[in-house]
């Protein structure tokens, strides 16, 4: 399904894309000017016109101060603002900041080419923008002695943080020189290691601000190493320096404020940290003490002592019936060695010499089993209960069963 908008979602979209467009929010207009009404408010609304096309405006009555004649139908008028969209009637219209007499119009023809030649160039890409040190010590300014930019600037970063440093190059800001004045100001200071560098001057008209739409100040803002923000003249002031800078400040009060951080603020992170810092290791600790608490019921839950203990008994038992076991063996050996020594006993020749029997041997000790052994006048050995008789044999009778010896 196809995604529905709303008819101010579309218009507020619209004028998101006007105002990131960066050749519409620094524009000046030639034409002649129609339809031209002074509103009681104070606003002025008028169209420029050419041979083609029509352009409404709107000059609010904030800016009419600038304005030193009076706007007349058919009137050829250069016009400088920013292009924007009316959300309410869906319809752009040029937000006028300047109107000047066409007698400027060869100066405003040669910005326009200059700003064309370095928006190809890329002087005014954001890819080249670097960011702005939030906790800036050394603050370089490039700006006049003397008047309310410097002072402003002064008492704006004391009241915020007195300890940062504040380095002023003095330099012309309007004038014949004044462009080379403020692009070797900002060279010196890029030189001397500041964190960022404010290049700015007060309000005046399209002329007075010119110095900052040269290009050797353009140029040595871009090529500038350390951070650059412009402030130039009033909030609806917009000259070349702004594109090229690293950041653009509505009003040098408002640069002091972006490149100063406020001390009060540093303080309240600081303690934002610790406050923080302190539940971490509180909590940590309460954790761990948890863990403890636990491991501390375990140990208490397993007793140790009481484990020890019962394995010691358990050994003692263990050794007990050890002991018991080899006494019973022991015990069970000396029977049967007992029961094994009757026996032995009971088929004991010397058990049956006992008996009124005897044995005989040769006299190596070799057991007597037959006559054939047995020749004339072999020593002879009787062994009987009570001892020994030493024989000779004097006859020996193979053919019979018997023979005769000699004692």
């Amino acid at each position: 399904m196809e995604q529905i908008y709303t008819v101010s979602q579309v218009n507020g979209y619209i004028k998101r894309l006007f105002v990131r467009e960066q050749v519409l929010s620094g524009i000046v207009i030639r034409g002649e000017v129609s339809n031209c009404k002074y509103h009681s408010s104070g606003h002025i609304y008028f169209t420029l016109k050419d041979n083609v096309s029509r352009l409404a405006c709107v000059m609010f009555a904030g800016n009419r101060s600038g304005l030193s004649f009076t706007l007349k139908d058919g009137m050829e008028v250069a016009a400088a603002g920013s292009i924007g969209v009316y959300e309410r009637d869906g319809k752009y219209q040029l937000y006028v900041s300047r109107v000047y007499e066409d007698g400027t119009g060869i100066l405003y023809e040669r910005l326009e080419k200059l700003k064309q030649k370095l928006l190809e160039e890329g002087l005014f890409s954001d890819s080249h923008k670097k960011q702005i040190p939030y906790y800036a010590k050394k603050v370089g300014i490039v700006t006049a002695d003397t008047g309310a930019v410097i002072r402003d600037i002064v008492n704006v970063a004391g009241r915020r943080n007195p300890y940062v440093q504040l380095v002023l190059y003095p330099v012309s800001v309007q004038g014949e020189g004044a462009a080379e004045s403020i692009a070797c100001g900002i060279k010196k200071m890029d030189s001397l290691g500041m964190d960022v560098i404010i290049v700015g001057r007060g309000g005046g008209s399209f002329e007075d601000l010119f110095a900052f739409n040269e290009e050797v100040t353009v140029r040595a803002i871009y090529e500038c190493r350390t951070p650059v923000i412009s402030a130039v003249g009033h909030e609806t002031d917009t000259t070349l320096s702004d594109y090229a800078a690293d950041l653009r400040a509505p009003t040098p009060s408002a640069a002091a404020e972006l490149a100063v951080c406020e001390l009060s603020q540093v303080y309240a992170k600081i303690s934002d940290y610790k406050r923080a810092l302190e539940r971490y290791i509180s909590v940590s600790i309460e954790n761990r003490k948890n863990k403890l608490d636990i491991i501390k019921s375990r140990m208490e839950y397993l007793k140790p002592d009481e484990i020890i203990r019962q394995k010691r008994q358990y050994l003692a038992d263990i050794l007990d019936d050890l002991m018991r076991i080899i006494m019973l063996k022991e015990e069970r050996s000396r029977q049967r060695l007992m029961l094994l020594s009757e026996k032995l006993n009971i088929l004991s020749p010397l058990k049956r010499l006992s008996g009124g029997y005897s044995y005989v041997t040769l006299k190596d000790g070799q057991a007597l089993e037959s006559i054939k052994q047995v020749k004339k006048d072999d020593s002879l050995v009787i062994n009987l209960a009570d001892g020994k008789i030493y024989a000779v044999a004097e006859d020996m009778n193979k053919g019979e069963s018997y023979g005769k010896i000699r004692g």
